[in-house]
């Protein structure tokens, strides 16, 4: 690990414990200034709070049911939401057909939908999902319709050249060319997910997260209320993370910017298509090896452009 990489880790921890000290700091001072900071719980408070819930079966099965939920809407989501945002964005047809019904049920809460949860399916684990394959699913749609639709269609005509049919384009253009629209609705949905399935399970769950932070609000538990809420946030950091690294994984084609200290940032790969100019600087007008370079770097970027012709 580079002594840079270390220095930002350096950094994140400080942030975290600075935000920590200053929450400790205000809840031990019961400081209550607009703000009544005396009725929160201390940082020792849920921290103890936390200890006593790590040892008892409840929180594990607590944990495991939303993120079963969480796994099992998003997952449906993840499917449905790309192979309807290619097909809309792919096919006039569909945009007709589903675009109508799509964009006036979008705007709509999907907690709000945990009535027609209630009264659509037969148990209340299956309107949970039901909520949270919601909420994951128009992000993913949205993105995906979007990425597919910017795509350039030289790609398109070029596998179309080459003798490729629709399943080859779909393959081998499409779906490769709008997989970062897609991991970014994707990254969106899992957080919309986490959401509605805490506030689905405070209205109609019997198990999970947010069900018991709703319960000890109830029994005016105020640090069971705040595990409740780390908990909810940690576990939202790590499926986004996984989310993004997954997506990162399979986008390793792509060109990445890497930070350079100073406030500057360089692309560590080209783009194919990047068409900057090259700046050359001539000292003297006659200068034979100022121009010599500037001769050599015109004909390294004709002989590139000339492989990625061939390439594409």
């Amino acid at each position: 690990m580079t002594r840079h990489a270390l220095r930002r880790y350096a950094l994140r921890l400080v942030s975290l414990l600075t935000a920590l000290g200053l929450w400790q700091l205000l809840t031990g001072l019961d400081v209550d200034i607009w703000l009544r900071f005396s009725q929160f719980p201390t940082v020792t408070d849920v921290a103890h709070a936390f200890a006593g819930r790590l040892t008892g079966s409840d929180y594990w099965t607590d944990l495991t049911d939303s993120l079963t939920r969480i796994l099992a809407g998003f997952l449906l989501a993840a499917v449905l939401g790309v192979a309807v945002g290619v097909l809309v964005a792919r096919s006039r047809l569909a945009e007709d057909l589903l675009g109508p019904v799509l964009e006036v049920v979008r705007p709509i809460p999907a907690i709000a939908l945990v009535p027609v949860a209630i009264l659509l399916f037969p148990s209340n684990e299956q309107g949970i999902v039901f909520i949270t394959f919601t909420a994951a699913f128009f992000p993913v749609l949205v993105s995906t319709r979007h990425a597919v639709r910017a795509l350039t269609p030289v790609w398109e005509e070029a596998v179309r050249t080459m003798g490729g049919g629709r399943w080859r384009i779909l393959g081998s253009v499409v779906l490769p060319g709008a997989l970062p629209g897609i991991f970014g609705g994707l990254s969106v949905g899992i957080g919309v997910s986490w959401i509605c399935v805490i506030s689905a399970e405070m209205i109609s769950g019997q198990y999970g997260v947010g069900y018991r932070t709703w319960q000890d609000y109830t029994v005016v538990d105020y640090p069971g209320v705040f595990v409740g809420m780390v908990t909810i946030g940690v576990l939202g950091w790590v499926t986004s993370t996984a989310v993004e690294l997954l997506g990162r994984r399979l986008t390793r084609w792509l060109p990445r910017t890497s930070y350079v200290p100073g406030g500057r940032s360089r692309s560590a790969v080209l783009p194919a298509t990047a068409s900057a100019p090259v700046p050359v600087v001539v000292k003297a007008e006659g200068d034979s090896q100022y121009q010599s370079d500037a001769q050599q770097q015109g004909s390294g970027e004709t002989e590139q452009e000339a492989r990625d012709e061939h390439l594409v």
